[in-house]
């Protein structure tokens, strides 16, 4: 998030650190509930997989480097709560 609230054209970017926040606090929010053996767990690893694939394809439309780095992160983030969720 950082490194797009420094890009010049950070306007274009506030959906995406939009997304970036709510991925980070549904990734933070599913790490709890896999680590108490919720029973909601893969529900929420579900619900993780989706915004996190959601995050990765916006990520992916700017060329920035860290932007790449941060889909390529998101994507295999999003693989692996749907291997928890199914």
């Amino acid at each position: 998030m950082t490194s797009c609230l420094n890009e010049p054209d950070v306007q274009a970017r506030i959906h995406c650190i939009q997304m970036l926040r709510d991925c980070a606090d549904i990734c933070a929010t599913a790490s709890q509930y896999m680590s108490r053996n919720s029973s909601y767990a893969k529900q929420m690893c579900s619900l993780c997989s989706e915004i996190c694939t959601a995050c990765a394809e916006h990520c992916a439309k700017f060329q920035d480097e860290h932007c790449q780095k941060c889909a390529k992160i998101c994507q295999q983030c999003a693989d692996e709560c749907r291997k928890m969720a199914g």
